[in-house]
This record gives structure tokens, C-alpha cells and sequence, in this order.
């Protein structure tokens, strides 16, 4: 999906990895993160979330949960981290690092509501009223008052399979009043998911009808007396995409992708954000006239198609083509059209989720000054691994 943004933007990050794995220090399976460019990129964001008054959590899931370099990306001026998840929640904390939004797309099980409370999350995000009196229970005996979000949705809006939750439109006015009674807990937001969409016909970043009903809902409340702080609209948050939710009143975004460059829009690799991320693989054998190299990153929404191969002794590298995936079956292995030597280097550039993969993560410093030197290593799930 990038492989040609790649070498438009970042050919330097292709010179790294390929000298790496020459060198053994890259094993087939690996993210390599060009450091330098996700923080460059880190900071551009923030520079264009100032400028139209949006205020960014990091998103870390798509970077495997990575503490290492969200901790450096908070330095640049995040508010904080949105945990996708309780897992990713668990990690962040566990590396000391400030978990400010949780709840959302995941909701906290009841038997961590308690500590999510204590610890300080800026704000939970709520998707039934049960969870709001598990908030409100765990508020009052921490003597605090919550801050909490409710995900609202409307009837013909978009919702990924797996991700249906929320206050229907129709009952939003219900579960406010309800809210309005319980001790500890204080509304201060709503949100949904994906507010935007890239929009390959038309070639642009797209409102959703989702974020029509975000919008919708913020204004039936404001028309009933209840002020809202937070408008947080996530999904293909960028630089190209801030101004526009600027303009629908959005105050919270929650950028991730963009982080690493491997957005839609850059495609074309003519965005202000730079490709960071790659993902290298070997080629393992030949089976009936194509070439196998070694999976575990695969990603089945990512829409990998191209790659580049480097044959030993060569710093050359032709394109090659992958073949169908079957997405039913595990991805021990990936085909590549066509008969690539055993033990080539393989590098793909696609739009991933590292933290439902089984890769390694390999974090690189010193790509664009021509001296690459690995700087952290980590799994799929944020955990430290042997430099």
C-alpha cells in the first residue's frame, strides 16, 4: 500500500533496514520504526492541533503498545495516552507513563474500575449506564469526582464489526438525566468511531455519518443546558484532517497512524507526514513457482500488495508482488509472485495494527543521517526485548 510513498519519502529508512538485517541485527518479522521521523512527525501534529485548538492523546496501539516511544512522544506536548484497551492500559502504566483517556474502544472490566479511577484517568469513556454506576461507585470511594465521556450513535451510522456499543441518539437525553444523579461522576464529553474516513473514489478525508451524529448530540445537550468540554472525534486524525475537525467544533483528536505516515491520503507519499515504518521479512522457500518469506506481521485490513526484495549480495532491490492471502488461515508464511533466492531480505510498507501481529519491533535511530543504530527492541505487546 506504501511501498512507493516509502521510497518517495523515506528511501533512507530502506538503506537502514536492509543494512541491519545484512548485519544480523534484524530477524525476519520485524517493525522497523524510523525514531527521528515518527517524533518529526509527532511534532508536526501538535504544531497543527495548536493552531486550531484541538488537543491530541497518543494513540500507541498500531505501534504495538509501545512505552518506549510513546514516552518520548509525550514529551513533545500530548496530553496523554489513549488506552485502547485495558491491556494497553496495564503497560503504559506499568512504564509510568500518563494514561488520559480509557474506556474507549474498550471498555474498563469491573474488576479494574476501581484502580483506572485511583490512578487518575483524565477521562473514561462510557458506553452503558451499568458501567457508569461501576464509575461512580469506585469515584465515591476514592473521594474523587470522574470525569466521563458517553459514545454515542445513530441509527444509520458506521461501526466496525466488533465495536458496537453506545447511547443511542434516542436514548441520550434518558442517560444524561440518569448520569446527572450519581455521585462522583461528572459528563464532560462525547465521542464515536470513525468520525472520518479516507475516501478512495473521491480521493479526500471524508466526515462520516457518525461524526454528523456526534455533532447532533453535542448540540441536543447544549440546547438542554448541559455544556460539554470534550468533542473528541477520532479516526484518520492528520494533519490534513485537524483543520477540518476544527471546523465541526471537534476539541480532542487521538492521532496514531499519522504518527508513522502510513495513512491513506499518503498514499501517494504527498503529505506533510513522513513514512517512519517498514516491515521486513526473508524469503524461507519455494513451493510450486513462488517464493515464500516468513510471516507474522500480515495484517488483513492493511492492503499489502507490493514489495522489495534485496538478493544476497545485492544493494539493488527489485519489486516484487505479493500473492492472495488466504485470511482464514494463520500467516506462517506469505507468497510472493515469481522465484526470489532463499535467505533475500523482503520489505513490505503497509498499513498495520503491530499489536495484533507476532512481529518484533525494532525502534532505529540515526536513519536519515546515514548512521543507523537500533535503539530499543520490543514485541507486539510493549514488552521489552533483548537489544
Amino acid at each position: 500500500m506504501f511501498v512507493e510513498a516509502l521510497k518517495r519519502q523515506n528511501p533512507a529508512l530502506i538503506s537502514a533496514a536492509h543494512r541491519l538485517w545484512q548485519q544480523g541485527k534484524i530477524a525476519p518479522d520485524s517493525w522497523v520504526i524510523d525514531v527521528d521521523q515518527v517524533l518529526e512527525n509527532g511534532r508536526l501534529l501538535v504544531d497543527v492541533a495548536r493552531r486550531h485548538g484541538i488537543t491530541l492523546y497518543l494513540m500507541t496501539k498500531q505501534l504495538g503498545r509501545n512505552p518506549w516511544l510513546a514516552q518520548r512522544l509525550l514529551e513533545l506536548g500530548y496530553q496523554g495516552i489513549v488506552a485502547v484497551d485495558y491491556k494497553e492500559s496495564r503497560v503504559m502504566r506499568r512504564a509510568g507513563l500518563k494514561v488520559a483517556h480509557q474506556g474507549h474502544l474498550v471498555q474498563i472490566p469491573s474488576a479494574q474500575v476501581e484502580a483506572a479511577v485511583r490512578e487518575g484517568t483524565e477521562v473514561i469513556t462510557l458506553f452503558s449506564l451499568e458501567k457508569a454506576h461501576e464509575v461512580s461507585r469506585a469515584a465515591v470511594r476514592a473521594g474523587v469526582t470522574q470525569s466521563v465521556m458517553l459514545k454515542v450513535y445513530g441509527e444509520q451510522d458506521f461501526l466496525y464489526p466488533g465495536q458496537e456499543s453506545g447511547f443511542a441518539l434516542s436514548d441520550l437525553a434518558a442517560a444524561v438525566e440518569a448520569l446527572q444523579v450519581m455521585p462522583g461522576i461528572q459528563l464532560v464529553g462525547l465521542t464515536h468511531f470513525p468520525c472520518l474516513l479516507w475516501d478512495d473514489a473521491l480521493g479526500e478525508i471524508m466526515p462520516t455519518p457518525n461524526l454528523h451524529s456526534l455533532v447532533s448530540a453535542r448540540d441536543t445537550l447544549l440546547a438542554q443546558g448541559v455544556a460539554l468540554a470534550q468533542l473528541n472525534a477520532p479516526s484518520a486524525t492528520s494533519c490534513t484532517s485537524l483543520p477540518l475537525l476544527a471546523g465541526y467544533g471537534v476539541t480532542h483528536s487521538e492521532p496514531g497512524h499519522a504518527l508513522t505516515g502510513t495513512i491513506p491520503a499518503n498514499q501517494r507519499g504527498d503529505q506533510p507526514e513522513h513514512i517512519a515504518m517498514l516491515w521486513l521479512s526473508e524469503i524461507s522457500h519455494h513451493f510450486r513457482g513462488r517464493s515464500y518469506c516468513y510471516g507474522g506481521g500480515y495484517y488483513r485490513r492493511g492492503h499489502a500488495r507490493n514489495a522489495l526484495v534485496f538478493t544476497p549480495g545485492s544493494d539493488s532491490a527489485c519489486d516484487a508482488r505479493l500473492g492472495t492471502i488466504d485470511d482464514s488461515s494463520i500467516d506462517y508464511y506469505l507468497p510472493l509472485e515469481g522465484n526470489y533466492p532463499v535467505g533475500s531480505a523482503v520489505l513490505f510498507c503497509f498499513r498495520t495494527q503491530i499489536f495484533v501481529t507476532r512481529s518484533d519491533v525494532v525502534l532505529v535511530c540515526g536513519v536519515q543521517q546515514g548512521e543507523p543504530c537500533i535503539a530499543a527492541r520490543y514485541d507486539s505487546l510493549g514488552n521489552s526485548l533483548e537489544a
